[in-house]
């Protein structure tokens, strides 16, 4: 059914395993989807090897994830993949919302200019898989080992003891750390004897992946109750290749069995598109959703990512956007306590801030299912009441609620913010994750995130300052100066920044703020320092309890 020619990654025997020695790796990744292949990647940019062990030989089977947020794209810019993603990828900023056969709304994830990035890609797990691959085959930090599928997990209070099933027999390997990436039916968890509390949702959606030539717009487009699939759901996403990714909803009673064959789905796709158009079927999956999450992210040297942490419902692409910004919080933290420069109860913080954003984004997304799959008559005629006045009402369509796009979380109440000591103009607070904008650089365009990059940086507007660098604990935080070390190429870092002050702030290596200062105050940037890096006392008590 696809044109899509799978790669087979070819198998190897480590040569621990055929010396019959037991070698401790500092970490371990379980699974070489999105989510285990970015973990490796950016521990591999903070100078730690990694061993990925995956059960498979190739990349995903099937569209499955397709849509990735600006965010991410930040993420896989410093490792070096961003840009192969968005050029094979179909960029959008665009969504629409249809009730019945009428525009009801209309959105723009991004309208203010000045970002490197879109709102949006689409793009099949398979081909980003294959770029992820790419540059983990690249790096001499990282070891992909195909066709090893952990069997059993021993823990202990500094290692884990892993057995490892290959084609040449099981044998076992030692981990300082474990990141779990093996995805929503996790046999990591298991192992374990962590389980997911939540809610599974009572409904069912066919995803069909069609290859066609159409002259649909590079749009989100989601229809309530369509002429072509009444009562249900419809949404249509272009994909790369002349791929369109559409979702029909089902309901709760549909046999999956009997809705994935040919015969049941051409004739829902040939309702919509009509009987003219020419397609051929590419994928076809059904699925129910879930949201619900792990009790704890850390279960004592196992750290649990992506959808072995958590699960949310597919509208506004949530899933895998947000697994990678799990691995953004853990590398760093989890690179600082392997090097002896943070002490471990860091790691503890990363539970903190994803299980908060996990909170976040599993609210966000019960509330799209229940607009989307109303369960009553009552929700359903509010629902229905809402689309028809966003149509010429501009108070109704914040109330439409067709799945509220991926979108980062901040960390308001991490303990690792150094909150303001005075009051500061601009919405970068402490918790909230950089902001990207144009600027100049040694007379060249560039962008500021690329300037921040992956360590603790200091950006001020105080011009007066002299020092290229503050130094605590063996760290070294470069200091970059507005004026002297990059230009406002367009006024924008200013405004988003609230230079009026002119303030200083601290990022952290995954470039979130973590303190801002009205001025440039070299001790209060070392103190920030430290309690981003968990060795303020306090800090460590908060974490531990």
């Amino acid at each position: 059914m696809s044109n899509y020619v799978y790669p087979r990654f070819p198998y190897a025997c480590s040569a621990e395993q055929r010396s019959g020695t037991t070698r401790r790796h500092p970490v371990v990744v379980i699974g070489a989807g999105p989510i285990g292949l970015t973990a490796a990647l950016d521990l591999a940019a903070r100078g730690q090897p990694v061993v990925v062990l995956d059960d498979n030989d190739t990349v995903s089977i099937g569209s499955r994830a397709v849509c990735y947020a600006k965010r991410p794209l930040e993420i896989w810019d410093r490792l070096g993949c961003a840009a192969a993603m968005v050029e094979k990828g179909v960029s959008w900023n665009i969504g629409k919302v249809f009730f019945r056969d009428q525009l009801s709304y209309q959105f723009d994830l991004l309208p203010e200019p000045g970002h490197r990035w879109p709102a949006m890609i689409n793009l099949q797990q398979y081909h980003l898989e294959e770029i992820l691959v790419g540059a983990c085959t690249k790096s001499p930090l990282v070891d992909l080992r195909w066709k090893h599928r952990l069997v059993s997990l021993k823990q202990f209070d500094d290692h884990a003891d892993l057995a490892v099933e290959t084609p040449d027999g099981i044998f076992t390997m030692e981990a300082q750390w474990v990141i779990a990436c093996d995805g929503a039916n996790s046999d990591t968890r298991r192992m374990v004897g962590a389980e997911f509390k939540g809610q599974f949702f009572q409904d069912r959606f066919l995803i069909a992946d069609v290859r066609m030539k159409a002259d649909f717009p590079t749009e989100r487009w989601f229809w309530f109750d369509p002429p072509f699939h009444p009562g249900q759901s419809v949404l249509l996403h272009r994909q790369s290749d002349n791929i369109w990714r559409i979702d029909f909803q089902l309901g709760w009673d549909a046999d999956p069995d009997e809705e994935k064959k040919p015969e049941r789905v051409i004739p829902r796709i040939r309702a919509m598109l009509g009987e003219s158009t020419d397609f051929e079927l590419e994928w076809v999956s059904i699925y129910q959703f879930a949201c619900r999450r792990i009790d704890q992210f850390r279960r004592g040297r196992v750290l649990f990512a992506g959808d072995a942490a958590h699960q949310v419902s597919p509208f506004g692409a949530r899933g895998a956007n947000t697994g990678v910004q799990d691995i953004d919080n853990l590398a760093w933290k989890l690179a600082l306590v392997l090097r002896g420069e943070a002490p471990e109860s860091l790691v503890d913080s990363y539970h903190e801030e994803r299980a908060y954003a996990a909170d976040d984004n599993i609210l966000n997304s019960t509330r799209a299912t229940d607009f989307i799959t109303p369960k009553t008559r009552l929700s359903r005629h509010f629902r229905d009441a809402v689309l028809d006045l966003a149509q010429h009402h501009a108070f109704a369509r914040p109330l439409v609620n067709s799945g509220r796009l991926s979108t980062p979380t901040p960390y308001v109440a991490s303990a690792l913010n150094t909150p303001d000591r005075t009051s500061l103009a601009g919405p970068m607070t402490p918790g909230t994750n950089a902001a990207d904008v144009p600027v100049i650089l040694a007379g060249q365009p560039g962008w500021l995130l690329n300037c921040l990059g992956s360590g603790f940086t200091v950006l001020t507007f105080d011009s007066s300052v002299s020092a290229d660098e503050v130094r605590v604990d063996g760290i070294a935080a470069r200091v970059i100066v507005v004026g002297r070390d990059i230009a406002d190429a367009k006024g924008l870092l200013a405004e988003r920044y609230g230079a009026s002050s002119p303030p200083t702030y601290v990022f952290r290596p995954d470039q979130y703020v973590t303190a801002r200062f009205p001025q440039f105050d070299e001790t209060a940037i070392a103190e920030s320092i430290r309690r981003a890096c968990g060795k303020d006392g306090a800090v460590q008590q908060e974490l531990a309890a």
